[in-house]
């Protein structure tokens, strides 16, 4: 028991120091693809490349469509002009038509539901709960139960199959209640929607109040996602550039 002790006084705090101070740790995040200014026979080498329809001509530039992007890295290997990546992660954007409520300043909690997801974001989500994150210390807890819930989190691209869980348990929430999309397939149903399965992800049924694009996003975009929603982070601005004809 001893040496435990001596081991943690050794080791120290390892949980990151976000949201209080810049996370520098390396493999915390894999960045996102941003926009780059290109002529329109480079444009096409790019576009062309992509397997999802991420990328399209803008004015002057080729755009991201981060709903879409699937982190194939397609776009930034093995090509002579590729896209630059963003070693970020406070990815949020928030959609909500009004502010959130104030009474979710100090705590927040979390009903997870699993709508389809093929594992990635779901475990992203649970990584969450592990000491170097240790999501608990910010005031977020997960619930088994949507009527103690404040935050509906939705993985995956919301297969037919999981319509009614997922409005049911939406419909069990207590008011005030926000919903947050997490990862590509929730927020444009990936690569597997629209289909024979499944929509375009979970705005076909609910009101969605945060996006956080990635195929997975990291934990700590998530964790960014849920400072947004209770008003301790501004959210990510959208950029939705002029798309050319």
């Amino acid at each position: 028991m001893s040496r435990w002790v001596l081991k943690g006084l050794q080791t120290g705090v390892v949980t990151t120091r976000y949201p209080a101070g810049e996370e520098l740790s390396p493999g915390t995040t894999p960045g996102l693809p941003q926009a780059l200014p290109c002529g329109e026979a480079e444009s096409e080498a790019l576009i062309s490349r992509c397997p999802t329809g991420a990328l399209r001509r803008a004015v002057g530039q080729v755009a991201v469509d981060h709903a879409r992007c699937v982190h194939c890295y397609r776009c930034a290997r093995g090509i002579a002009e590729p896209l630059p990546w963003e070693k970020g992660f406070e990815w949020a954007i928030f959609r909500g038509e009004s502010e959130v409520p104030k009474t979710f300043e100090r705590s927040l909690h979390i009903r997870v539901v699993d709508a389809g997801d093929c594992g990635a974001c779901l475990n992203e989500v649970k990584l969450l709960n592990n000491p170097f994150y240790n999501m608990h210390r910010l005031g977020f807890f997960i619930t088994p139960t949507p009527r103690k819930a404040d935050v509906l989190l939705v993985v995956g691209p919301v297969t037919y199959h999981m319509e009614t869980a997922l409005l049911k348990a939406y419909e069990a929430m207590p008011m005030p209640k926000l919903v947050m999309a997490v990862g590509t397939c929730a927020l444009s149903g990936g690569i597997f929607g629209p289909g024979f399965a499944t929509g375009r992800g979970v705005a076909d049924l609910l009101p969605v109040d945060v996006e956080i694009p990635g195929c997975p996003p990291p934990p700590l975009a998530i964790l960014h996602g849920l400072l947004v929603l209770a008003g301790r982070k501004p959210a990510a601005q959208s950029k939705e550039p002029t798309v050319a004809g």
